[in-house]
């Protein structure tokens, strides 16, 4: 048996096979000379301007990761129960974000590591999204169907309200003040 040869970038995306990268150019294809034989142009140590930034965002995950939690200890939900707790911290979570946002956009010319520390960082740890899931899960698990169904649309309603009547209520405050 003979086999009939393949037609060249036959099974290939684009004339590229799949395990080359796409920055690097499939044999037989002409390069770009504006890449150079390597692909892209990274200069050396342009990832040092990021660490800032991800440091702050990771103490500030922690401070506020570690203040859901003390949350969740001073109220506890009961099995089965419905995650008021987890709920609450959402729409707390959510409400500081609006302010927050309005006040470093609007009203503060912020320090640049400020919104990634304490947006990203603080209060997307304090925020909890993950604890929501697993919250819906446990009470599908309890026998409580209706109540989780009840938590997954009733959360990210009462988090989006929360955000946006804070930063209503907040840009409102700021041009109320301004003489």
């Amino acid at each position: 048996m003979t086999r009939t040869p393949r037609p060249r970038g036959a099974g290939r995306v684009g004339g590229v096979h799949p395990m080359n990268p796409p920055h690097f150019p499939a044999v037989g294809e002409p390069t770009d000379p504006d890449l150079g034989l390597r692909g892209p142009v990274r200069r050396p140590g342009a990832w040092r301007a990021h660490v800032p930034v991800v440091a702050v965002v990771a103490l500030g995950g922690a401070l506020g990761a570690a203040a859901r939690f003390a949350v969740s200890l001073l109220w506890p939900t009961a099995d089965g129960g419905f995650p008021w707790t987890t709920l609450g911290v959402n729409a707390v979570g959510c409400a500081v974000i609006g302010v927050f946002m309005v006040v470093i956009s609007d009203v503060w010319a912020a320090h640049r590591l400020v919104r990634p520390f304490f947006g990203t960082g603080v209060l997307g740890g304090f925020t909890t999204f993950s604890t929501y899931a697993v919250d819906v899960q446990k009470l599908v698990d309890a026998g409580r169907a209706a109540a989780g169904l009840a938590c997954l649309a009733l959360t990210p309603l009462v988090a989006l309200a929360a955000v946006w009547s804070a930063a209503g209520v907040t840009r409102r405050i700021v041009t109320w003040r301004q003489p």
